[in-house]
């Protein structure tokens, strides 16, 4: 008889991130569903999962270069940077199911595996699908992503290969024609309220709607292809019975090519002219419809030169690239353009064999082109303090970018006062102390902001010429209170200098009491409550038309704090998520005990009340 190998179940898996060197493994902790949701706790949306979103925390864009203007739905995308390279010596297999009151539900879907030990690829997709709230809420999000990871057996030639793909179909709904009328339904269902947009009238909320009639539909399909040639020295070591071949770079040619194409649709097929201009001030409009359109194709030619001086730390290189990118765009009604960038960047990293220091630095010129003048530079530094004392992180950025493409006139969106607008300049300064061992985390960073981009109406945009200035200080930390308590703390504050056309709540913070622990051989168990609370502040309201947020310093939003319920549990590779959620829309007033009392997230805009959400993560080893 044979007896059961007791390592037949086990794997050795870890992944770096797209364009990293550090080694990461699996998360498989329990206690904050928002690692797992692709949504963070410092974002909101508006009205339900899949609709836009916009964080809490002041966040200006910091990439230069061409940008086409449109990130309301960029928390629900998959992109380079969150593409995952696995290393595995066993097949695996991720699966993760999300139920939620309305027919709400969320797939998604990972598998990776290595052909040979020089070989991996990895499949990824996500769907998920709301039909909303209210009217004209329904969105749904299909992301797909492959991955392929080769190195030949002389470890000279590498190769990266990435095909991902994002496609958003979300309605707009302009918001509540009368929001007071919360406080009075007959059916106890918002549903029943009439929408700002949309069709008038009866309407049907079904899960298997996936399309739209009024609102935005976006593409994205990324194509990148990375290799490199390694020139380097040769070793070996031996061992009793195997010598085991070393190869160490020292110098490297490498080339990458990356062809995208995105179009973004916003559209409306029953257009009420009355209503358009009491509620969006629109202009007159001719027919009973709508279509705005800009898509783009884009092809990136990338050559680099890397130095490695010590040998045998792959973790500290110099990096010398060229790049040209070529871009064509075509416009709804206003035909087609084309725009090339000719840049260069330049990149310095060290992370210390002894795990002490970890510097990096980089920075990009665009030399030539639709955005020549454009730059960034970066740079951080992190030292570790002692195996007790943990890390010190201090780091600068500055950035000089273009305004978006939706601010040209070729743009078929209705921007209402397109100009010549300067490059709008950001610098950052940023610093952070982590403790893991006494669980610990506090940070700042400071924004200069100059010649800021932003809207003030839902189509006019404006520039901020003054200089003005952001301070954003956290801190996190878990206090033990009880054998079985933990208490997660989460505490954010910001400020502004001067006048500056940015609100931002004062405070936000959230607040998980736990009570969790190891019960049985194989249960995990998070179980207790959540709470979200930001100060009151004057909002953003939002351009269903341009999908934008834009200022607004008449009507200040004063929130209940939110407030859930979870238990949260892991059996061996099993994890499951039970959440009742906004528990703080109860309401008492009048006798009538319900869930009616909704919180605000706009000017007409809000949030869903008690909402009901079941999940599983299940990964398999084959």
């Amino acid at each position: 008889m044979q007896k059961r190998d007791r390592f037949a179940d086990s794997i050795t898996i870890f992944y770096r991130y797209f364009d990293s060197t550090r080694n990461r493994t699996i998360d498989s902790s329990i206690n904050d569903f928002t690692t797992r949701f692709p949504l963070p706790y410092t974002y909101h949306h508006m009205g339900v999962y899949g609709t836009a979103t916009q964080s809490f925390i002041f966040s200006p864009l910091l990439k230069p270069g061409f940008d086409a203007g449109f990130h309301q739905y960029d928390s629900y995308k998959f992109t380079l940077e969150n593409t995952q390279f696995f290393q595995t010596t066993r097949p695996y297999t991720e699966f993760a199911y999300v139920l939620g009151s309305k027919a709400e539900q969320l797939i998604d879907l990972k598998h990776t595996q290595n052909r040979k030990a020089n070989f991996n690829f990895g499949v990824e997709y996500r769907f998920s699908n709301s039909p909303g709230l209210l009217k004209n809420q329904n969105a749904s999000h299909n992301n797909f992503r492959i991955t392929t990871h080769y190195q030949s057996n002389n470890k000279r030639y590498e190769f990266f290969g990435v095909v991902l793909s994002n496609k958003v179909v979300a309605a707009e709904n302009g918001g509540l024609v009368n929001k007071a009328l919360l406080d009075s339904l007959a059916l106890n269902d918002p549903y029943e309220l009439e929408t700002r947009m949309g069709r008038a009238g009866a309407a049907i909320r079904s899960p298997f709607n996936t399309s739209i009639s009024t609102g935005n539909t976006h593409k994205e399909t990324v194509f990148l292809f990375r290799n490199h040639y390694d020139f380097g020295q040769k070793d070996s070591i031996l061992t009793d019975s195997v010598m085991y071949k070393i190869f160490y770079p020292r110098f490297r040619v490498e080339h990458t090519l990356k062809y995208s194409t995105q179009s973004f649709n916003f559209f409306d097929r029953f257009v009420d002219s009355a209503r358009y201009k009491t509620y969006f001030n629109f202009p007159a409009i001719t027919g009973d419809t709508l279509n705005y359109q800009d898509s783009y194709t884009n092809l990136q030619n990338e050559f680099s030169l890397i130095s490695f001086p010590d040998k045998k730390n792959q973790s500290q290189f110099l990096k010398a690239s060229i790049a040209l990118q070529n871009i064509k765009g075509s416009f709804y009604n206003k035909g087609t353009d084309n725009f090339y960038n000719v840049f260069a960047s330049g990149e310095y990293r060290n992370r210390t064999r002894n795990q002490v220091w970890d510097l990096e630095a980089t920075g990009a010129l665009y030399i030539n082109g639709f955005n020549a003048g454009d730059y960034s530079a970066f740079v951080s530094m992190q030292r570790k303090l002692g195996n007790k004392a943990g890390y010190l992180k201090l780091g600068f950025q500055n950035v000089n970018r273009s305004p978006s493409f939706l601010l040209n006139p070729l743009s078929s969106f209705p921007v209402s006062n397109r100009t010549s607008f300067n490059k709008e300049n950001t610098i950052r300064l940023f610093a952070s102390y982590e403790n893991a061992a006494k669980r610990f985390k506090f940070s700042g960073e400071y924004f200069a902001m100059n010649n800021y981009m932003y809207f003030d109406s839902f189509y006019t945009a404006k520039q901020e010429a003054s200089l003005f200035n952001v301070l954003h200080i956290s801190a996190e930390k878990v206090f033990k209170i009880a054998k079985h308590w933990n208490w997660y703390t989460e505490v954010h504050i910001q400020q502004t200098t001067g006048n500056p056309p940015v609100n931002l709540p004062f405070l936000l913070t959230r607040n998980r009491l736990a009570f969790e622990g190891n019960f049985y051989t194989n249960l995990f168990i998070s179980t207790g409550l959540e709470l979200r609370y930001n100060t009151g502040y004057k909002a953003d309201n939002y351009s269903p038309q341009l999908g934008q947020f834009f200022y607004q310093n008449t009507n200040t939003i004063q929130n209940r704090p939110d407030i859930n319920a979870f238990l949260h549990f892991r059996i061996k590779s099993f994890k499951g998520f039970i959440r009742l959620e906004n528990l703080n829309s109860l309401s008492l007033s009048g006798g009538n005990v319900g869930f009616t009392k909704n919180n605000l997230l706009a000017n007409d805009y809000v949030n869903t009340s008690l909402w009901f959400r079941m999940g599983v993560w299940w990964n398999f080893v084959n």
